[in-house]
């Protein structure tokens, strides 16, 4: 595994999303399947870690905190929070200083910290952002010694760029991928001159770079890729990259033909991975052999120049058209 900068610390260049594990939007992953996957991510050089205090409503928190007391690896475990409809007056006004202590303290209490690595806001809505209080909040929590960095989940650009001006940050997460390219040059640069890490999430479209999904693919109801395939629980980005099933199903195969072989998935982290503003890649997984497949893409070489230029032509051509949701 290659090892990127994150501040003052060296994290794994493709971390684990762990989603997944909330057993809630992806299908059921027990606790002994999800262990194994933290296993796997450990044993492969993984250190990097995100999850969320609403994936499975705490779930995913309290799976990786059982894992943090079996392991003798150190790991940077990032959450995130603004989410919860539970929380202290109800989401969207969940941004009070006391209802962020309280999102934080239960994060504490479910990974089994004394101090967060990383907290990072829950793609909350722009103009909460821009009104500005929740990053003196975030600032607070960071003085009194709950939390070491705090950083923001974003959706759009415009949401990056307006994050890039607080004093502060220490990372970005955004969705960037082979169907989401112009984030580059809207965001990179800013990013890199400010410092500030970038943690790539939905890097494989909700797996629709992976080169397996055809049009007769199914999902199960419970899973966000049935329930939210157009967007009606939430923005359409989050699932398949704002990208209508069955014509990503057909783009993602056109591109699979650009690339060096039959690894796609690898070779769509790695195309990632060669943007050296990134600084982590978070592909999530259902079972430990997905992890390996995303782990070993840090071993393969860069695509070439004239690969690069070719997956972007056809995607300002053929794919940001299509692109639906908040972006």
């Amino acid at each position: 595994m290659n090892y990127r900068t994150f501040q003052s610390e060296k994290i794994a260049e493709i971390g684990l999303g762990t989603w997944q594990l909330g057993s809630a939007d992806w299908g059921v992953v027990d606790e002994n399947e999800a262990f194994s996957i933290l296993q796997q991510f450990v044993d492969l050089g993984g250190n990097f870690i995100d999850t969320a205090d609403v994936y499975g409503m705490g779930i995913s928190e309290k799976t990786i905190g059982a894992f943090l007391k079996k392991t003798d690896t150190s790991l940077f475990v990032a959450t995130k929070l603004g989410r919860r409809h539970d929380a202290p007056n109800g989401w969207p006004q969940n941004f009070t200083l006391e209802s962020m202590r309280k999102q934080v303290l239960d994060s504490l209490e479910h990974l089994g910290v004394q101090q967060l690595f990383l907290e990072q806001l829950h793609c909350i809505p722009t103009e909460t952002m821009k009104e500005g209080t929740v990053f003196e909040h975030l600032r607070t929590l960071r003085n009194e010694g709950l939390i070491r960095y705090w950083g923001a989940s974003v959706e759009t650009s415009e949401e990056a760029l307006l994050c890039l001006e607080q004093e502060g940050i220490a990372s970005l997460q955004i969705i960037f991928n082979l169907f989401r390219q112009h984030v580059a040059e809207e965001v990179f640069q800013k990013a890199a001159e400010k410092n500030v890490a970038l943690i790539i999430r939905v890097p494989l479209a909700s797996g629709l770079l992976t080169g397996k999904f055809n049009t007769n693919t199914t999902f199960s109801e419970k899973d966000h890729r049935q329930y939210n395939a157009n967007g009606e629980a939430f923005n359409a980005g989050e699932t398949f990259s704002g990208m209508p099933f069955t014509a990503g199903v057909k783009l993602a195969a056109e591109m699979a033909a650009m690339l060096p072989d039959n690894r796609t998935a690898q070779w769509a982290l790695r195309w990632i991975l060669d943007h050296p503003e990134v600084t982590t890649i978070i592909p999530g997984a259902s079972r430990p052999s997905q992890v390996e497949t995303n782990m070993n893409a840090a071993m393969l070489p860069p695509l070439n120049e004239e690969t690069h230029q070719q997956l972007r032509s056809f995607y300002n051509l053929n794919v940001k058209p299509l692109i639906r949701g908040h972006y």
